[in-house]
């Protein structure tokens, strides 16, 4: 993706509603952001927080990846 920025995990986790006011998710590599969305406000929706991968948790998910064609992709999450 040409222009989209890079973060870190650690990076991430700092956008997870309560450290600063951005919501951020990231799945299958690519960080969301969720500010907008009403069921995360505060960064929790459920069971889950912002500022993580949620990846290994969709699954157990009662809806399907679409649901991420909402938001906008603010970064590429890597792992150094």
């Amino acid at each position: 993706m040409i222009g989209v920025k890079s973060y870190t995990i650690r990076q991430l986790a700092l956008r997870n509603g309560q450290d600063r006011d951005k919501i951020w998710c990231a799945y299958r590599g690519l960080i969301y952001d969720l500010t907008p969305s009403r069921l995360w406000r505060n960064g929790r929706h459920y069971e889950h927080w912002a500022g993580q991968d949620l990846t290994l948790e969709f699954p157990e998910a009662p809806h399907n990846d679409f649901v991420f064609n909402r938001f906008e992709v603010v970064g590429k999450l890597i792992f150094k």
